[in-house]
């Protein structure tokens, strides 16, 4: 079965950090751009962070710039979100998704759900 799977997600208290994972089964993720997307209660869903097939290229969301790490391990086939100074405003589902061709800042960006690959999410909730 070809699939995303996220984890990571938890309950974390304003400043903290967590580290999500998403890795793909059935398939390899190394020829894809990797997208990592959430979507809060009553908002949109956001392009959070993009990293290029090499892991060359990265983009960030400005409200996460600073703070959130992306990274991918094309070996284990899993990407990486290191999320740092958790504000309770990054409370959301977190969602992986993958697809080729493109590039950082049109996954990013784009306002589509037509990716190749959708995880079905982690839940991130940030107290106050």
């Amino acid at each position: 079965q070809l699939q995303l799977v996220e984890s990571g997600g938890g309950l974390v208290q304003l400043g903290g950090s967590l580290r999500l994972s998403c890795t793909a089964s059935g398939f390899t993720l190394d020829y894809y751009t990797i997208g990592w997307f959430r979507q809060a209660p009553g908002k949109e869903r956001e392009g959070v962070s993009c990293i290029s097939n090499s892991g060359g290229s990265t983009y960030y969301a400005e409200s996460v710039k600073g703070r959130f790490t992306i990274s991918r391990n094309n070996a284990n086939n899993t990407i990486y979100l290191q999320m740092n100074s958790l504000k309770p405003e990054d409370t959301a589902v977190y969602y992986c998704a993958a697809d080729y061709p493109t590039t950082v800042q049109r996954m990013c960006r784009s306002v589509s759900s037509a990716m190749d690959y959708w995880g079905k999410g982690t839940l991130v909730t940030v107290s106050s």
